[in-house]
């Protein structure tokens, strides 16, 4: 009677060890599952619409892949569950690439670049303000400006002289507000030899390129 009760109770203890292990194994079964659901339901969705909540999308990626990795250790033949994982992670990083272009910033325009290069990255944008210039760095920005046309003159169209020239006059009408706010007589000296450089360096080039159009237009 005690041997049938002592092999009752192994055979007990092998089940509930089992079960244990099947429950175990179903479970990280289920978690390999949703991770590549996960992806899936990521590409489903248009790049355009995840750009607001990408960093959202990437932190429960990396979590959902780390189970599922973790959860392979519990599955016994893991091989086709580990070939799943890494063809879910494959379509992943293709759809990564993609949103990569989506989130990145749209290049600037011609204008913005040729901006962006005479008085610094984003300093002028489609108001036109110069309010950023004063008394203490005009002379700066004006050598800035003058010796960005003159390593570009031979390089720039006859709108982008347009642009330029326009710029120029918007810069001299600050000059005319910063004069009142206490430039000194060194820094007006030196900004005046910057125009007197300018100015024919702009009439000869801008002459220049538009004839060089024309040669274009010709042909």
């Amino acid at each position: 009677m005690k041997n049938i009760q002592l092999l009752s109770g192994i055979a007990l203890i092998a089940l509930s060890l089992t079960s244990c292990k099947d429950e175990k194994q179903e479970k990280a079964q289920k978690t390999i599952d949703a991770y590549v659901t996960y992806v899936d339901s990521v590409k489903n969705v248009k790049a355009d619409d995840l750009k607001a909540d990408w960093a959202t999308v990437e932190a429960e990626y990396d979590r959902r892949a780390e189970n599922a990795q973790l959860a392979l250790a519990d599955i016994k033949d893991n091989t086709a569950e580990s070939e799943k994982i890494n063809a879910s992670k494959v379509k992943y990083e293709e759809f990564k690439k993609e949103m990569t272009t989506v989130l990145a910033p749209p290049a600037p325009s011609p204008k913005q670049q040729l901006r962006n290069a005479l008085f610094g990255e984003g300093k002028i944008g489609d108001d036109m303000s110069f309010s950023w210039v004063n008394a203490q760095n005009i002379h700066s920005v004006y050598q800035q400006f003058v010796h960005t046309v003159e390593d570009n003159k031979d390089s720039y169209s006859r709108e982008d002289w347009d642009e330029i020239k326009l710029l120029y006059e918007a810069l001299d009408s600050r000059k005319n507000t910063v004069e009142k706010e206490g430039l000194t007589s060194e820094d007006n000296r030196k900004i005046a030899g910057l125009k007197m450089k300018f100015a024919p360096m702009y009439t000869v080039n801008r002459m220049g390129a538009k004839s060089d159009e024309n040669k274009e237009a010709k042909k």
